[in-house]
């Protein structure tokens, strides 16, 4: 965990949503000079902020709509640092929680050397890196229209569908006529014509962010797709969620940060078992996993050194580890 110690003659906290905003500033002395509830608006929250301009750093917790924030910052020269959402614990804890206590101590906490920091991702990266994720969350649900279609045809005791692979159209015309019931047949067809839509749409977006970054991110794009079981998708998601691996001060932390380790819970000398484990990237941890997966594929040198972890550990943890050093190889060249 990383902390924000800089010092400043003046800490603004933000309690940040969507339509408003709590601001509050304080000293160094850590005496309030602003606190006020004000419209989630640029101009009104210049007016707040331009005479402490050059003096002050803004800090807001991590939640979807921090980028205007950031990018405002940056355009008026004015500090700003992201807090760790599941870090900032102090502000959750308390007896009372509101907006304008919240902001508050979001300023205590910057002046006091104890804000958590999450990292604010490049401003010409995001965009892309969001439409990375808005296409997985698609392929995802286009998963579930898939496996809603087979489970039908189990529910009506009709032939196993399992041996169709309904990634591809031909197949998927297979299923239809099969049901005898038109309502469950609309059902199905709709389930097919959907995943039909999606597998258009989501060949124009996967073309748009190859060619992207092909011409911005060639190199390290070309770079990862060397290694045997990364291929365009786990590339591009591994190359956006990383986004500046000099972040990055080990290939520990890396390891961490894509949730390829686990951390141990332990005080007086026993062991409670791990915790932590939704705090890191779950994109990078899918993505090395599939990977794993992926490399083993006709790969026998692979299968074997599977085959020796597996002498020590169940397949799923040997997964990992394999899963771990995939991703220990990636980061280092980068």
């Amino acid at each position: 965990m990383r902390f924000y110690n800089t010092s400043h003659p003046y800490y603004c906290g933000i309690d940040l949503h969507a339509r408003l905003l709590y601001v509050c500033i304080i000293d160094n002395q850590g005496e309030k000079q602003l606190h006020q509830k004000i419209k989630a608006d640029p101009a009104a929250l210049l007016a707040l902020i331009e005479p402490y301009i050059g003096q002050v750093v803004i800090g807001v917790e991590c939640m979807h709509c921090w980028y205007w924030v950031a990018d405002w910052c940056a355009d008026h020269n004015i500090d700003f640092v992201l807090g760790h959402a599941l870090y900032m614990k102090a502000i959750h804890g308390g007896k009372t929680k509101n907006d304008k206590i919240d902001s508050y101590k979001i300023a205590r906490i910057l002046r006091g050397g104890n804000f958590p920091l999450a990292y604010e991702y490049p401003r010409d990266m995001r965009s892309t890196r969001d439409l990375l994720r808005r296409r997985t969350r698609l392929v995802r649900y286009a998963g579930e229209l898939k496996a809603h279609v087979k489970n039908t045809a189990s529910q009506y005791n009709l032939p196993d569908l399992n041996r169709l692979n309904l990634r591809y159209e031909n197949n998927r015309e297979q299923v239809r006529e099969l049901f005898a019931d038109g309502m469950v047949q609309a059902s199905v067809d709709l389930d097919l014509d959907l995943v039909t839509f999606f597998d258009k749409e989501l060949a124009k977006v996967e073309w748009k962010l190859k060619k992207h970054t092909q011409q911005f991110n060639s190199k390290a794009f070309n770079l990862l797709k060397t290694v045997p079981g990364i291929g365009d998708i786990l590339a591009l998601t591994i190359l956006y969620e990383i986004g500046d691996i000099s972040r990055f001060t080990s290939v520990q932390k890396f390891a961490s940060y894509s949730r390829l380790v686990k951390c141990k819970a332990e005080s007086a000398g026993k062991t409670y078992g791990t915790q932590g484990n939704k705090i890191g990237n779950a994109h990078l941890k899918w993505a090395f996993s599939e990977a794993a997966v992926l490399y083993l594929r006709g790969n026998d040198k692979a299968q074997r050194y599977l085959q020796k972890l597996q002498r020590r550990m169940p397949k799923s943890k040997a997964l990992s580890v394999l899963a771990h050093k995939i991703g220990r190889a990636v980061s280092s060249p980068m």
